[in-house]
C-alpha cells in the first residue's frame, strides 16, 4: 500500500540548491529567491457583484482592490490583480485565510485557497530584466512597468502572475511571480538557464 504524507512541501524542494549558479568570477547579476509559507486566496466577483466586492475589499483592507493590472499594498497584505473582477490576496501569518476572509467577502465573491497550489519566486539584480526578457514578451522597462505594475501573462509557455514589488535598498528592481506548483520546477530550471550567463544567487526565504 502506498504511503501518503500531509506534510506541506515546497514545489521547488528538489530543484532549489542555495548558493551560486552560472557564471563565476563576477558579481551575480540575478538573485532568485523562493518565498515560502505564505497565504494566497483568489477572490473572484460573482456576476454583477464587482462594485459590492470593491466596497467589501476596501472595508477589509483599507484600500481598494486593483481594477487594472497592478498590485497594491495594505498594512498586512498584497492585493494582486489577476484578471477582470478578480484579485489575489497574498499575506502571511494566517491573517488572511479562507476562514478569515470568507465572512467579509463570500457574499459578493467566490474564494479559492491557492496557498499550496502556487510557488512564489522573487527575482532581482542588475540583470533581472535582461533575464526575464528572454522568457516573456512583457515590456519591463521602468517607464512601462513601474513599481506596482502587474500582469497575468505567460513565461516559457507557462501561465504566471507577475508584478513589480518595491525596489531593493540598492535601488534594484524586484519582480515577483506566482506559478502553478506543478510547473514550478520546470520554470525554475528555465530561469536558471536564462540567468546563467549573468551569474545567479539562489536562496529561499520564509518572509
Amino acid at each position: 500500500m502506498a504511503e501518503f504524507s500531509w506534510v506541506t512541501r515546497s514545489p521547488l524542494e528538489h530543484a532549489l540548491v542555495t548558493g551560486a549558479h552560472g557564471a563565476r568570477g563576477v558579481e551575480a547579476g540575478v538573485s532568485l529567491t523562493e518565498v515560502r509559507n505564505f497565504d494566497l486566496i483568489q477572490v473572484m466577483a460573482r456576476r454583477g457583484k464587482a462594485t459590492e466586492l470593491a466596497r467589501a475589499t476596501e472595508t477589509r483592507f483599507g484600500i481598494p482592490a486593483p481594477d487594472a493590472p497592478k498590485a497594491v499594498q495594505s498594512q498586512d497584505a498584497t492585493l494582486i490583480w489577476s484578471g477582470p473582477d478578480q484579485v489575489f490576496v497574498l499575506s502571511k501569518g494566517g491573517r488572511h485565510t479562507m476562514g478569515t476572509l470568507a465572512p467579509a467577502l463570500s457574499g459578493p465573491a467566490s474564494l479559492s485557497d491557492q496557498s499550496h497550489a502556487r510557488a512564489l519566486i522573487s527575482i532581482s539584480g542588475a540583470k533581472a530584466r535582461a533575464m526575464l526578457a528572454k522568457l516573456s514578451s512583457i515590456d519591463l522597462h521602468p517607464a512601462a512597468f513601474p513599481v506596482g505594475a502587474a500582469a497575468a501573462t505567460s513565461m516559457d509557455h507557462t501561465s504566471i502572475a507577475l508584478w513589480r514589488g518595491g525596489d531593493r535598498p540598492d535601488g534594484q528592481a524586484v519582480f515577483n511571480l506566482l506559478v502553478f506548483a506543478t510547473f514550478a520546477e520546470s520554470l525554475w530550471h528555465t530561469m536558471l538557464d536564462a540567468a546563467a550567463e549573468y551569474g545567479v544567487t539562489i536562496t529561499h526565504s520564509e518572509e
